[in-house]
């Protein structure tokens, strides 16, 4: 079952600030996603009934290898949507924001054409 757009954002908010700051708790995330915490928490328990979130007893959220592997490809596929955008003379902010609709839509075919394309130029 494909996860919806907002389940992969929270994944792949979870692993943007595991990279940054290692340890990563529901707070941290409404904060950076601008959510409110009953919002995080409900999003919290349906990633973990999926086995893509692991909460420790001290509260501290890890992704499963299972997240891990969404939340990377989601990720990636930003960077590199973004990196396109902004070499096509699209503006930073305008760059990240077109890429994060994106990322959620595209097909893994084009995902792959658009890459190849890149290593080629």
């Amino acid at each position: 079952m494909p996860l919806h757009e907002s389940a992969e954002m929270y994944l792949e908010t979870i692993y943007v600030l595991s990279q940054k700051t290692g340890l990563v708790r529901s707070i941290d995330i409404a904060d950076h996603m601008g959510y409110s915490k009953p919002s995080v928490s409900r999003a919290v328990g349906l990633l973990k009934n999926g086995g893509y979130l692991n909460m420790a007893k001290d509260g501290y959220l890890s992704l499963t290898d299972k997240g891990t592997e969404v939340a990377k490809k989601i990720f990636d596929r930003h960077t590199i949507l973004s990196s396109l955008l902004k070499q096509l003379g699209v503006s930073e902010e305008t760059a990240a924001n077109d890429a994060c609709k994106i990322e959620h839509v595209i097909s893994d075919e084009t995902m792959e054409a658009i890459k190849t394309y890149i290593e080629r130029i």
